[in-house]
């Protein structure tokens, strides 16, 4: 029988723990990218709306994703495209044109998020 080309090795040893699939070294002294991008936090997705620094115009903004870098950017634009406005991607902080928390907290939630709303 051919072997898997995706054949992940140790996964699990009893002295180290768990095993990055990508560099093989224990998860506490991986180095690669993988466990990088991917915040330690709470679970907890949060919304809120301000105008701080923007000339009065509101913008929603959801922190706390646990997402991966990579996989922040075409979330933004899905939920962008879902409220019909723009918006951007800073320091893992996703930035939305416009009051639209109703909308991205059921959209969110339909994701399999935990959602909150944060402020007023």
């Amino acid at each position: 029988m051919a072997k898997n080309k995706k054949d992940l090795g140790t996964v699990y040893s009893t002295a180290d723990g768990t095993m990055c699939p990508q560099c093989g070294n224990p998860v506490a002294a991986c180095n690669c990218k993988q466990n990088e991008d991917i915040p330690k936090g709470d679970g907890i997705v949060r919304l809120s709306r301000e105008t701080k620094g923007r000339k009065g115009k509101g913008v929603t903004v959801i922190q706390g994703v646990p997402l991966a870098q990579d996989e922040l950017k075409p979330l933004a634009k899905k939920l962008k495209q879902k409220c019909g406005t723009g918006g951007t991607l800073k320091n893992r902080t996703i930035e939305i044109q416009g009051d639209h928390r109703e909308t991205l907290f059921k959209e969110l939630s339909r994701l399999g998020f935990k959602v909150k709303q944060s402020g007023g």
